[in-house]
């Protein structure tokens, strides 16, 4: 979305007038900026089918953002017929260019066989390229793939290195999985100071059943130990 600068007020309708007047020139960059605000209704009424109109412009240029936005509509079906098959033509071009958010819905689709044959290959392989330039649920995916052995050799060490980059980001889900492992001692030593600390933070993010995950990991600690993994947990902060 954009960003205003520094002294700026945000005004998202001066914001869309701007970008409609790029837009009328042909310029990518601003027909896929007022794609967003019809598509987020910021400044414009919302618009799903404006929207995919605009980021079809865009995309059309070579845009990768708005390939991967126009791959989002076609997924949901917003402003456009649900079409599983556009979406992946749409997410490939994006993530063909380098787009993390692109790879990373791209591996999901591979994933769960929409528009394309199921893959787990394929799906750790843009799960792993998204990941690698910090994708937090990519780095979630991928550590799951890990950890089920699905395209990948079963690995809990890899597991955990994934789930603890997505985790290190305050990625709840990975921070659940990350307290788990430590609990059961998958891919690390067993560490119910850590697997408390991560369960912790994990149920402050809204994960459900986190507390249950501490508080079966606190019966089996010492009132010292329970107290050094919550001045780990208050003391955390995101990478």
């Amino acid at each position: 979305m954009y960003q205003f600068g520094p002294g700026v007020p945000q005004n998202y309708t001066e914001a869309a007038k701007w970008f409609r007047l790029a837009a009328e020139q042909g310029d990518a960059d601003g027909q896929n900026m007022l794609g967003l605000l019809y598509h987020e209704g910021h400044g414009v009424p919302q618009n799903y089918a404006e929207a995919a109109k605009l980021f079809r412009l865009a995309a059309n240029q070579g845009e990768a953002s708005a390939q991967h936005m126009l791959g989002v509509m076609y997924l949901k079906g917003h402003g456009v017929p649900q079409n599983y098959a556009e979406a992946v033509k749409w997410y490939r071009l994006a993530a063909e260019q380098g787009d993390a958010e692109a790879q990373t819905n791209l591996g999901f689709m591979h994933y769960n066989g929409q528009g394309v044959p199921q893959s787990y290959a394929e799906a750790v392989k843009w799960f792993g390229l998204a990941a690698d330039q910090g994708h937090a649920k990519a780095q979630l995916s991928l550590g799951l793939m890990h950890y089920n052995g699905q395209g990948v050799p079963q690995n809990y060490t890899e597991a955990v290195k994934w789930f603890r980059l997505a985790a290190d980001q305050g990625d709840a889900k990975a921070q659940f999985n990350l307290g788990f492992m430590h609990y059961n001692g998958q891919g690390v030593p067993q560490n119910y100071v850590l697997a408390h600390m991560w369960s912790n933070l994990a149920s402050a993010g809204g994960v459900q059943d986190a507390s249950k995950n501490r508080d079966r990991v606190a019966s089996k600690m010492s009132s010292a130990q329970i107290a050094e993994a919550q001045r780990l947990a208050a003391s955390w902060k995101p990478k």
